[in-house]
């Protein structure tokens, strides 16, 4: 018999969900989501693997990034939860309705159990209503293994929608590249919410980014911006996804056996 991972929320409609949401809607918060700050344009479907997330909470309308990890599943982070969830796969321009988007509902969200307010554990799976349709625009974002490593200096790709330089609202996606910071930068800005076997410090002193979409290392998806200061300045903490690929991989594998039941 296969056992279910413990603590997973079943549907965004359910009165478990409900509950979740109130009891988290309250806190104050220096989570980043759906944003990026600086970096430039990006050449249109040149990170295919990008979701747009489109999430209703119990008082407004928020944005997150996320990733393609199969083709039913994306991720994200637990901080981008919500009443219900529309993901956009394929889109350059999210305002325009592109030949190559796909516009697919969330099934099921499914919060790591451990998710906290210190921001442990801040990931998500999202499991749609139905696969997307992989296609040159719509594809899969690796996963790291469980010992990926990734040292202070090593430069990757961020990307995301919703803001850019000076504050100017933008509807296409941007990039931005980003240098991964030693841990100590971290710790003495945030020091215990920041911990190293689960946290990424990333951020360069002379770029601001905000978001909820992965941070990429050669083609795979090492981080999750998960925190950082209300303002967008560096360093940010980011969820690492190596950490949790075993409840990742777990967690697709039951659904998609119930699935067949």
């Amino acid at each position: 018999m296969v056992i279910p991972p413990h603590s997973i929320l079943p549907s965004l409609k359910s009165p478990l969900f409900s509950l979740w949401l109130h009891e988290h809607q309250g806190q104050d918060r220096t989570f980043l989501s759906g944003k990026i700050i600086g970096g430039r344009e990006a050449v249109p479907h040149s990170h295919p693997y990008m979701a747009f997330l489109r999430i209703q909470t119990l008082n407004t309308t928020e944005r997150c990034g996320g990733f393609l990890v199969c083709e039913d599943f994306v991720v994200t982070a637990a901080h981008c939860w919500g009443s219900s969830i529309n993901v956009t796969l394929g889109a350059h321009n999210i305002k325009e309705k592109e030949r190559t988007q796909q516009i697919i509902p969330v099934k099921k969200a499914f919060p790591h159990p451990d998710y906290n307010s210190n921001y442990f554990n801040d990931i998500m799976l999202l499991q749609l209503e139905k696969k997307a349709k992989l296609t040159a625009e719509v594809s899969l974002l690796k996963l790291p293994s469980e010992n990926s490593q990734v040292i202070p200096g090593m430069v990757c790709t961020l990307a995301g929608w919703e803001r850019s330089g000076q504050n100017i609202s933008t509807t296409k996606l941007h990039e931005v590249q980003l240098e991964i910071q030693k841990d100590k930068e971290c710790l003495s800005r945030f020091k215990e919410p920041y911990n190293s076997t689960i946290h990424i410090c990333v951020g360069n002193p002379k770029e601001k980014e905000d978001s909820g979409s992965p941070f990429v290392c050669k083609n795979v998806a090492q981080g999750i911006v998960s925190f950082g200061q209300k303002e967008g300045t560096p360093p940010s903490v980011y969820t690492r996804i190596s950490s949790f690929r075993c409840w990742i991989k777990k967690t697709m594998k039951f659904f998609k056996l119930q699935a067949q039941d």
